[in-house]
C-alpha cells in the first residue's frame, strides 16, 4: 500500500506541471511572439520557412567579369555579391549563396588576395579555380573549406562551347555538400523591420565607376523595390535571362594596396572608410568599420547608428578610393497650386 506522503508528493508534482503548462507567469508574450516568428535567412533577412538557409553553410564562388564571360551563370540567385578590382581594367565577383542554390554557377576563376578577408567571418565553402601561390596559401589559412578544380570532382565541370579558362563551372548543390562551418553563417547586415522605412536622401539611380571595363548603373524600380543593374544602356543579365536586381547596393570605398590596377592589388577590408548604401529608393552616406578580419563589416550613418537594409539580395562594390559615383535624385515635386 502506497504511503500518504508519497501520494501527496505525486499530487504536488502533477500540480506543478499543470501550472507550468498554463504559463505560470514565466512565459512572457515576447517569448511566445519569438517562438511564433518564422525563421529568417541570415544573408538576406527574408523568411526561411523550410529552414533550408539555416541548415547549410555559405558558399562563396569566385566568378569572372570580363566581356567574354558574360552572361555569367547564377549571379541573379546569389544572396550577396562582392565586386572587386583585380587588375586594370577588370573586376571580378565573389558571389555568396545560402538561401538559393542555382543549378550552375560560373565561370569560376582564381582566388585573389582580397578574397580571404571577405570570407573570413562567413566560413563555409569557397570555390575557385586556382591562383598565385601566395593567394592560395591565404585562402587555405582562412576558416573555409577551400575547393578548387583538383579536389572538386563532379562539383565542377568544363562547359563545352566555351574556351578555357572561361569554361569552368560549378554545381552549387554538390559544392555545399562538401561541408563547411558555421551552419548557418553569420548575418552580414542589419535589416529594416516590416513597415519600417529607411533614412537617407531619395535616389533613382547610381552609376559606379569601378574601372573602365566595369562601370555599372543601378536604376531603382519602386514596384519591385530593387535596383536593376545595367552595363552601359543594356540590362546586365545572368545566363538565366534574368536581370540582376538586388534590393540593396553598397559602395564601400576601399584602398587597394599597391594601387587598384596592380596585378597584386589587395582591397583593404579591415579598417574603415566611406560607404554609401542604396536601399528602398534612398541613399545613406556613412562609414564602414571593421576592427579585425574575424569581424563582420559594420555600416553606420553620420550619427554612428547602424544603416539598416531592405531584406533581400545585396551587392557590395569595393570601389577604389576616389572612384566617381554619380547619384541621380528624383525631380523636385511640382509646386502646389
Amino acid at each position: 500500500m502506497r504511503r500518504p506522503t508519497t501520494l501527496i508528493v505525486a499530487l504536488l508534482a502533477t500540480l506543478a506541471l499543470v501550472v507550468a503548462a498554463c504559463g505560470g507567469g514565466g512565459d512572457s508574450k515576447e517569448t511566445k511572439k519569438k517562438a511564433d516568428a518564422p525563421p529568417v535567412a541570415p544573408l538576406t533577412g527574408l523568411p526561411d520557412p523550410n529552414g533550408e538557409a539555416s541548415g547549410r553553410p555559405a558558399l562563396g564562388v569566385k566568378i569572372d567579369n570580363t566581356a567574354p564571360a558574360r552572361p555569367q551563370a547564377g549571379l541573379d540567385a546569389a544572396d550577396v555579391v562582392y565586386e572587386e578590382v583585380v587588375e586594370t581594367p577588370f573586376t571580378r565577383f565573389l558571389a555568396v549563396f545560402n538561401q538559393t542554390l542555382p543549378d550552375t554557377v560560373g565561370p569560376i576563376r582564381s582566388v585573389r588576395a582580397t578574397d580571404p578577408n571577405i570570407v573570413w567571418p562567413l566560413g563555409g565553402v569557397f570555390a575557385y579555380s586556382g591562383g598565385a601561390a601566395p593567394n592560395v596559401e591565404l585562402i587555405r589559412q582562412a576558416p573555409v573549406n577551400a575547393v578548387d578544380e583538383t579536389g572538386a570532382g563532379s562539383a565542377m565541370f568544363r562547359e563545352r562551347g566555351r574556351a578555357a579558362p572561361l569554361n569552368l563551372f560549378g554545381r552549387p548543390g554538390e559544392l555545399v555538400a562538401k561541408g563547411g562551418q558555421p551552419v548557418p553563417p553569420k548575418a552580414l547586415f542589419q535589416y529594416l523591420k516590416e513597415n519600417q522605412q529607411s533614412a537617407g536622401d531619395p535616389a533613382t539611380a547610381v552609376h559606379i565607376a569601378m574601372t573602365a571595363d566595369s562601370d555599372p548603373t543601378y536604376t531603382y524600380d519602386p514596384t519591385s523595390r530593387t535596383w536593376k543593374r545595367s552595363a552601359g544602356v543594356a540590362p546586365f543579365t545572368s545566363a538565366s535571362g534574368q536581370q540582376v536586381a538586388p534590393a540593396n547596393v553598397v559602395v564601400q570605398f576601399t584602398n587597394y594596396e599597391g594601387g587598384a590596377g596592380a596585378p597584386t592589388a589587395e582591397g583593404q577590408t579591415v579598417g574603415e572608410g566611406d560607404a554609401w548604401v542604396f536601399t528602398d529608393g534612398k541613399v545613406v552616406r556613412g562609414r564602414w568599420k571593421r576592427g579585425a578580419k574575424e569581424d563582420v563589416i559594420q555600416y553606420v550613418d553620420a550619427t554612428g547608428k547602424a544603416i539598416k537594409l531592405l531584406p533581400g539580395k545585396t551587392w557590395v562594390h569595393l570601389a577604389p578610393v576616389g572612384a566617381i559615383v554619380d547619384v541621380t535624385a528624383p525631380p523636385p515635386a511640382p509646386p502646389s497650386s
